[in-house]
């Protein structure tokens, strides 16, 4: 197996996807509704401080570093996140389209390539918000539920990436050769 780790090794990006790892676990399992007592609402002083304070820190180190991808992501995400824990919309429809415009900033980081891991995490994270922004818009708590398991599903694998990269576990899935029956030589 392949324990390829130089995509996003260095410690601030261990750090920035431990930060978004907890954030979207608090996020998903709030939304959810899967531990008694614990609602989305409860995922906002996390999101405040962890989501958008340290990930955005995170990220204007990874700028700094000369990390174009992570620090982007990173600050972005800081920014977002600290946006929805402090705002107060008034109605479903502002929270929507704030999860819609927020999907496709997890759609942009999605597409613009880099490690599997990430693409993952943030691929899972772009179907989360667009079921949450639907549920939004037609009021369905049945959307949100989904929307909160996507969530916590891309938490695990940006937790799993960032503990990969310290365990120095497999960051990549192995690739295999083209076509049936093909088998390399040397």
């Amino acid at each position: 197996m392949d324990k390829d780790v130089s995509a996003g090794s260095g410690i601030t990006t261990v750090a920035g996807r431990l930060a978004l790892a907890i954030t979207l676990l608090a996020f998903g399992l709030g939304h959810a509704a899967v531990i008694d007592g614990v609602s989305a609402a409860d995922a906002a002083s996390i999101a405040q401080y962890v989501g958008g304070i340290a990930l955005f820190a995170a990220g204007l180190m990874a700028l700094r570093e000369g990390d174009a991808a992570g620090g982007t992501a990173f600050s972005v995400l800081g920014a977002l996140w600290f946006t929805w824990a402090v705002s107060e919309t008034a109605s479903g429809n502002g929270a929507g389209l704030f999860l819609l415009l927020f999907a496709l900033v997890a759609l942009s980081l999605t597409l613009a390539g880099g490690d599997q891991l990430g693409q993952g995490v943030y691929g899972l994270f772009f179907v989360a918000l667009l079921l949450m922004s639907v549920a939004e818009f037609a009021g369905s708590d049945g959307l949100t539920k989904a929307g909160g398991w996507f969530a916590v599903a891309a938490g695990a694998v940006a937790w799993y990436a960032a503990t990969a990269t310290l365990a120095h576990w497999p960051t990549v899935l192995p690739r295999r050769a083209a076509g049936r029956g093909v088998t390399a030589t040397g």
